[in-house]
């Protein structure tokens, strides 16, 4: 506990003090603003649009990663000869590191990238796009390029919990007359609630708090169009010194993980003891 409080507590408290400074990083002369920092933050369009993007992110790749992982695993847990090959490659992704799936994309994606000359190939270069350099396309981009990753995780997690169904109540379910559809609603679904519950906070949690990709990918643009929170604190403090700025940006990020968890598993767990 000591190590911890030394190593985590203590700085982030001293954080959230230069959070109400101007401190700029360097000088050891700064000065107590109080709350100048947070009104700024709702003054700044550009901070208030990244909370959005933020948000935005977080929603989307909770909803479509864990849709995607959930139908894989239906797939890879059926009786198909290739489902252990099957597992290993779609869940492979998700053990490179993020930075170097960004860097990968960046260059798939890019306007002579190979997913445009694809396009081009197979005759629908009407569909050729500057994927990262759009700003109605870039955001998405970003999503997508988080769900190939991370959509073999959530099926591993769905997977574990789907194999601990029993088969004689399926069984039992499908000898009565069940369809595949009425047997997954009410038998499956309610006993992948742990699942559920594990997925949904990682996504939404790693959604908000995400920055390599989104740095790698597109370094917050075109412009600010795919500015998150974590971008953001990064070029406020690293750029252009704002550290007092940065650090109440951390907060607000801290603040809105803290809330989106706790509500989260207040929420699933719940819905886990209704289940059960």
């Amino acid at each position: 506990m000591a190590f911890f409080a030394f190593v985590v507590l203590v700085p982030s408290a001293r954080g959230v003090y230069y959070a109400f400074t101007d401190w700029d990083g360097l000088d050891p002369n700064f000065s107590f603003v109080g709350l100048d920092n947070f009104s700024s933050l709702l003054d700044d369009p550009v901070a208030l649009r990244a909370v959005w993007h933020t948000l935005l992110i977080a929603v989307a790749v909770t909803v479509i990663q864990n849709t995607f992982g959930l139908l894989l695993a239906l797939g890879v847990n059926s009786i198909i000869k290739t489902r252990n090959v099957l597992r290993v490659l779609l869940f492979a992704p998700a053990v490179i590191t993020p930075i170097v799936t960004a860097y990968l994309w960046r260059n798939l994606l890019g306007p002579d990238g190979a997913v445009n000359s694809l396009l081009g190939a197979v005759g629908l270069s009407s569909l050729r796009q500057d994927w990262l350099g759009d700003p109605q396309l870039a955001l998405w981009s970003i999503v997508g390029v988080i769900v190939w990753q991370f959509g073999g995780y959530s099926m591993v997690i769905f997977l574990a919990g789907l194999q601990s169904v029993p088969k004689e109540i399926t069984e039992a379910a499908d000898i009565d007359g069940a369809g595949p559809v009425r047997r997954f609603w009410s038998i499956t679904r309610p006993l992948l609630a742990p699942a559920f519950t594990i997925n949904l906070m990682l996504s939404v949690i790693g959604g908000i708090k995400l920055f390599d990709q989104v740095y790698a990918l597109t370094g917050g643009g075109p412009g600010h169009a795919t500015d998150t929170l974590s971008t953001l604190i990064y070029k406020e403090a690293f750029t252009l010194g704002e550290f007092g700025y940065s650090i109440a940006l951390a907060v607000v990020l801290t603040i809105i993980v803290a809330v989106a968890s706790t509500s989260q598993y207040l929420l699933l767990a719940r819905g886990e003891r209704a289940a059960s």
